[in-house]
């Protein structure tokens, strides 16, 4: 992508929620494709489900892009998380090496949480024809005081720190080649092949928690709707969908 091909980035000092923003500022004008809504300081920002998210002013990066996947079905929409999932590890990979992805859609670097996406869409039919993907990613923040289990950023773990504006033009770069030579091609197997070779926890036995307790058991596989299928020691397939199922880290 050339300096040209850059999307539009609307800089805020402080907004509620990126989203919100882009999503508002769609409806009062047409935004082009990869439009961007970025804010120093987020106030109500969100993850999956209404969890929230914490982000010290400055510190962090916080934005939402706007992509038009009218191409993309509503049973295919999990291709999206991983597009953008993959997208970070292209630009976090070469910064901090043990980065992975924590199904479905954190970023985790070791045991620790580092980013987190929210992802809305617009449906039309039976396809998207909008998509709001918030980004949250910790860079330069050292003291996290919300109730948050395990966060981290990357400036703790490499004792440096990082512009945000220049992680989020690496991340644009990233997600547009990924875009346009996986999602825009129909070529989700080679897509799903990354991801998993990024997957956290892809090897091994660990506990987990559902409705009926805790129980031990190993990476078994992911649908094309994005649903996580773990085996357990007695050979038992168990399916789940977001939340259904915790990590015990």
């Amino acid at each position: 992508m050339t300096s040209e091909q850059i999307p539009k980035i609307h800089y805020f000092d402080t907004l509620d929620s990126t989203n919100l923003k882009l999503k508002e500022l769609t409806k009062n004008e047409t935004l082009p494709e990869l439009s961007v809504v970025m804010a120093r300081k987020q106030t109500k920002g969100r993850g999956q489900l209404g969890n929230s998210w914490e982000s010290e002013a400055g510190k962090n990066l916080t934005f939402s892009i706007l992509i038009k996947p009218l191409f993309i079905q509503i049973h295919q929409q999990f291709c999206i998380t991983q597009l953008v999932t993959l997208a970070l590890m292209d630009i976090l990979k070469p910064l901090y090496n043990n980065v992975s992805i924590k199904w479905p859609n954190d970023i985790y670097a070791d045991n620790k949480k580092m980013g987190g996406i929210l992802i809305e869409n617009n449906i039309k039919g039976n396809n998207i024809n909008e998509s709001f993907i918030g980004i949250g990613l910790n860079l330069n923040q050292t003291i996290f005081k919300s109730n948050a289990p395990n966060p981290i950023s990357l400036c703790q773990l490499t004792k440096q720190n990082y512009q945000p504006v220049e992680i989020m033009k690496k991340f644009i770069q990233a997600f547009v080649s990924r875009y346009l030579t996986r999602i825009k091609t129909n070529n989700n197997d080679e897509l799903k092949k990354d991801y998993l070779k990024h997957l956290y926890r892809k090897e091994g036995w660990y506990t987990y928690a559902d409705k009926t307790g805790k129980f031990t058991a190993c990476f078994h596989n992911i649908k094309q709707d994005g649903h996580l299928i773990l085996k357990t020691k007695e050979n038992e397939l168990k399916t789940y969908a977001f939340k259904e199922v915790s990590y015990i880290i």
